[in-house]
């Protein structure tokens, strides 16, 4: 329950109690909430047990924390009945990273069909370090929708 309590943190709070309560009524208390939290858990446990005699027979290895959202996706895809693992091993993704590559890079024939801005020596790059040209007089600049 206080598993991530440090030794420094636990001196503080036992000093705390010690100063709000007094050393001697100190054990008392200890002693109400040592059993508060013992019905706490045993009212939890009995009402999980009544609603696994409610669900019926079929639910009976039903766990709560299977509610956890996370828990439960993390539980469904572990379970090899989807096939997912077949997909997760197939699916390279370096091998895919490195078609979209040479698919982009090897637009030569599209590049050379389309006229191009760019110089012939910048090999289909646009050179972000020169300013772009002024548009001529029968030069329409252009159109952005998502601008207006």
């Amino acid at each position: 329950m206080f598993n991530d309590i440090g030794p420094l943190e636990l001196v503080t709070i036992v000093v705390l109690a010690v100063l709000v309560f007094g050393p001697d009524k100190l054990p008392k208390v200890i002693q109400d909430v040592t059993r508060t939290i013992r019905k706490i858990r045993e009212f939890s446990e009995s009402a999980k047990q009544d609603i696994r005699t409610e669900l019926g027979p079929e639910f009976k290895d039903f766990e709560f924390e299977d509610l956890n959202p996370k828990t439960f996706i993390r539980k469904q895809l572990d379970n090899d009945d989807l096939g997912l693992k077949e997909i997760r091993n197939g699916f390279d993704l370096k091998k895919e990273m490195a078609e979209v590559t040479d698919a982009v890079n090897s637009r030569d024939g599209d590049a050379s069909s389309a006229p191009s801005s760019s110089s012939p020596s910048s090999g289909g790059r646009i050179d972000m370090t020169k300013k772009p040209e002024a548009p001529g007089d029968d030069e329409r600049p252009p159109f952005d929708a998502d601008a207006t």
